[in-house]
């Protein structure tokens, strides 16, 4: 006769969700979906200002330059007479000032500033939304961005819509004088890496600020999604007209800077003032950001423009 053995339920002595409620859990500080690498203000030569103002004194170039003798001829002794002018109102540009104000509950900050302290992430946020506005504004601004400050002999039309290498090298006879870099949204980058695949003249890939960039004649094509496609930064369809931008940069070339304000009292970083605003009765921390910028065109060929770039062209390769 079989012997039956019978086996006891094994008894967990601790369950899932018990365990979970005693263990540690490791936490980021905020994730800010909507930060980019800002390579444009990497790339841009910034100038602090002292008063905020900065005049752009500009030569009045006329049909022909400025006559000099230069000849061993001894019956040609006279030296010609001449002189150059200047603007007499010169622009200036002023620095514009880019602010919000975060209110925050001392209660909260108190008891919930383990392992991060609430005051001091809010206030990253929120200087990573101003810089991204800095960016914004240094291109779409009415006053000082690039797109409206460009000259018309410096923008170009695309030839078929979509960005081309023959559109980039006429982009390059614009501003032929040292060019720093291309300024592209990335569904342009993306449009005019299809159109050199297939033409099979892959672009160049260079290092530069710490990241990997492709390049058109040795100048870097740097993305950012500031310049809008269609009026967006993400946008809906497939297809969009946008704007390629070529910047020779320096004010010792005679190029597009940054400006911004220098020696702030409560200076976070280039341009960036955070003023504690004090505690009011009910408990709430106050504190006032503000970042100072402008940018300036210095000379007409500094700064090209390639418009009506259509991003949605697409080829089939066999």
């Amino acid at each position: 006769m079989a012997t039956t053995t019978t086996t006891k339920p094994i008894l967990n002595a601790l369950g899932r969700e018990a365990a979970y409620n005693l263990a540690d859990v490791n936490k980021t500080t905020p994730q800010y979906g909507a930060l980019t690498p800002r390579w444009l203000t990497k790339f841009l030569e910034f100038k602090g200002l002292e008063s905020g103002i900065y005049r752009v004194n500009k030569v009045l170039e006329g049909d022909t330059p400025l006559d000099v003798l230069c000849s061993q001829d001894p019956k040609k002794v006279e030296i010609p007479q001449g002189f150059v002018n200047y603007q007499q109102k010169p622009r200036e540009y002023q620095l514009n000032a880019v602010s919000t104000i975060i209110n925050v509950d001392t209660k909260i900050t108190d008891v919930y500033s383990s392992p991060y302290d609430q005051a001091e992430q809010q206030l990253a946020l929120a200087v990573e939304s101003l810089k991204e506005r800095q960016e914004s504004q240094i291109l779409n601004s009415d006053d000082y961005g690039l797109l409206k400050n460009a000259a018309d002999s410096q923008r170009v039309q695309t030839r078929n819509g979509a960005p081309t290498p023959d559109d980039l090298d006429e982009l390059l006879s614009k501003v032929w004088k040292e060019p720093s870099f291309f300024l592209a949204h990335p569904r342009a980058l993306a449009a005019f890496e299809r159109e050199c695949t297939r033409r099979g003249v892959p672009p160049a890939t260079v290092s530069l600020h710490g990241g990997n960039f492709i390049s058109w004649r040795g100048v870097p094509i740097v993305p950012t999604d500031k310049l809008l496609v269609d009026g967006l930064k993400v946008p809906k369809s497939k297809s969009g007209k946008t704007n390629i931008l070529l910047v020779r940069t320096g004010e010792n070339k005679r190029g597009v800077i940054g400006l911004y304000q220098a020696g702030l009292k409560t200076e976070q970083s280039r341009g960036l003032s955070v003023r504690f605003r004090g505690v009011n009765d009910n408990g709430i921390a106050s504190y006032l950001l503000s970042l100072y910028c402008s940018a300036a065109v210095l000379s007409d060929d500094a700064l090209g423009v390639l418009e009506d770039v259509e991003v949605g062209d697409y080829y089939e390769y066999k």
